[in-house]
């Protein structure tokens, strides 16, 4: 009964736009108050202290700050270029280079709104121009965007790890060719709507052009290459990777001469609120997932599923539905944050590989940052489009079907994501 009350008031919280950090912690509070009295209370601020300052989570600022320096250092223009010289001939051409660049930029942010709001307000525009209608503008935009969640770096990842105590290095490399059939898979959906739609052809292929652009952009193709190159190779930590990719951002910038500080500390400004609001959460969850452990909520839950079955892929298909839902209406960290640790005596109880499992979460967040009412990849491309979320949403459906068909894929084909996992650690 208490639990039941716990969870209503939380959903209540929420409801009334109280920040789902000061639910969380309010809801734990009152939980641990009830079943443990005041003394319970005693070392709260050291637990939320140490579970917000784990070593894994500083690459959140870290990635982000780095995505920041290469938007405002000239780096993204370039990769435009470059991209556009290589698949502009096609038609719909500029539709292949919002995901072109976003699979790219991906490799640097982590962040799906960052690439959104950095890419689709120079992107966006340019497809308006050329004759693109908005709401399917947006809805590549935005899809493409949520590759970033798919592709290491990933801060969903990060988050996902220090929830499961699993490796954020594996759950890297599980992400990369998750995230490139994806972008196959965006790239073809494109390519039909560009003949629907009898979409422009940008340029002639000229491999001058393409030359010319590859050799500007190159400074920029060190960026992912110190970052996964690292990470693959075992030579740094996902965290310290993060440190390396803002040095490298850094210099790659400074190389361009085209640094716009004035850029530069409105995207470290919204990083940084970006940071505190996941880190708060984070905070938040450590009280919460406390009280749930002394309740031993995570462990009735599994044993109340593996009564029901213990088949692993049926498991996968009941919690796959359950993220799916939950994306609707919340943020990836906060369903992270709340869910995970919920559910991971199940995972381990079921002999699920939890790297895999992290995986199919993170395909699953995907999807929910493209499906209202929350959406808020979704809602940043439309707003940067200046098109109603339900038209776009109307075009978007036939890319939400292309990561739905990539989460199936690797929710029930483990070798996809695990291929390269099992190859340098395994």
């Amino acid at each position: 009964m208490l639990m039941l009350l716990i969870f209503l008031a939380l959903v209540a919280m929420i409801c009334i736009n109280v920040p789902i950090a000061v639910a969380l912690a309010v809801s734990a509070i009152i939980g641990l108050l009830a079943t443990e009295g005041l003394s319970s209370l005693v070392t709260v601020a050291l637990d939320m202290y140490d579970g917000s300052t784990k070593f894994s989570l500083i690459a959140i600022p870290m990635f982000v700050l780095a995505g920041s320096i290469m938007n405002a250092g000239g780096v993204t223009d370039r990769l435009i270029n470059f991209v556009s010289a290589l698949v502009g001939f096609v038609r719909g051409g500029l539709s292949m280079v919002t995901i072109g660049v976003s699979l790219f930029f991906a490799e640097i942010s982590g962040s799906a709104v960052a690439d959104v709001a950095a890419l689709g307000s120079v992107l966006i525009p340019q497809m308006k121009k050329r004759g693109y209608k908005a709401p399917f503008a947006a809805a590549v935009t935005s899809s493409s965007a949520s590759l970033a969640i798919i592709i290491p770096p990933s801060i969903p990842m990060i988050l996902y790890a220090t929830s499961a105590n699993t490796s954020v290095e594996q759950l890297f490399i599980a992400g990369f060719i998750p995230g490139l059939l994806g972008a196959a898979g965006l790239m073809a959906v494109a390519a039909i709507f560009a003949r629907r739609y009898n979409l422009p052809v940008e340029e002639a292929f000229n491999m001058k052009r393409l030359g010319e652009t590859f050799r500007a952009a190159l400074p920029a193709f060190t960026l992912p290459v110190i970052i996964l190159g690292g990470i693959f190779g075992g030579f740094v930590t996902a965290t310290e990777a993060a440190g390396l990719a803002v040095i490298a951002a850094s210099l790659v910038g400074l190389w361009y001469q085209e640094m716009d500080f004035r850029h530069l500390k409105r995207a470290m400004l919204d990083g940084g609120i970006q940071t505190a609001v996941v880190m708060l959460l984070v905070a938040a969850s450590v009280l919460m997932g406390g009280f749930l452990t002394r309740a031993r909520l995570p462990q009735e839950l599994a044993a109340g599923i593996l009564d029901l079955t213990n088949n692993q892929w049926v498991i996968l298909l009941i919690l796959n539905f359950f993220f799916l839902v939950i994306g609707f209406f919340l943020h990836s960290a906060a369903a992270i944050i709340l869910v995970v640790p919920v559910v991971m005596p199940l995972i381990n109880a079921a002999g699920i590989d939890p790297v895999h499992f992290g995986l199919v979460v993170t395909l699953n967040l995907a999807i929910g940052q493209q499906t209202p009412p929350v959406a808020s990849v979704l809602i940043t491309a439309c707003a940067v489009a200046r098109a109603n979320v339900w038209e776009v949403t109307k075009v978007n459906i036939w890319f939400i079907a292309v990561l739905l068909a990539v989460l199936i894929l690797c929710t029930y084909i483990p070798a996809i994501p695990m291929f390269l996992v099992e190859y340098f650690y395994r």
